[in-house]
């Protein structure tokens, strides 16, 4: 209630004398977004007041929805990565008998023994230690 500034006016339009001689115009401007809301429908000025709070508070509503999806699809999008072939985790070249994963800059010059799955080791070892690095750096940095 605070954050809100409440305004009341004599109402425009049709209706004669009533019109003319009350304020029943209710005009409700929330502070922080700066949502204005003026209502006039009815001849009442409380039940103007109740109904500009009810759409008032149903546009606050909607904005704050509106924020959050937004922040859920901006998070969402920067966990999930494209489908783009430049974002490749491994190559294996048979020709020259050698694989590489991408994603650590690790090149093996022994693909039967990777694809055997005793060079496999070294991969994830690796990874383990990238991802170990990457963790405390975020640790780090958020200190």
């Amino acid at each position: 209630m605070e954050d809100v500034k409440v305004e009341v006016m004599r109402a425009r339009g049709a209706g004669g004398q009533h019109v003319n001689k009350t304020e029943s115009a209710v005009r409700l401007t929330h502070i922080p977004t700066g949502i204005t809301v003026s209502m006039q429908d009815e001849r009442s000025q409380h039940q103007n007041r109740r109904r500009a709070f009810t759409v008032l508070s149903s546009r606050l509503m909607d904005l704050k929805l509106t924020r959050e999806i937004a922040e859920r699809r901006a998070t969402r999008q920067n966990l999930v990565r494209t489908a783009d072939r430049s974002e490749k985790i491994r190559t294996y070249n048979f020709a020259q008998e050698r694989v590489t994963d991408h994603r650590i800059g690790l090149t093996l010059k022994n693909l039967s023994s990777v694809l055997e799955g005793d060079g496999l080791q070294d991969f994830i070892y690796e990874l383990q230690k990238n991802h170990d690095e990457s963790v405390l750096e975020d640790m780090l940095s958020s200190e």
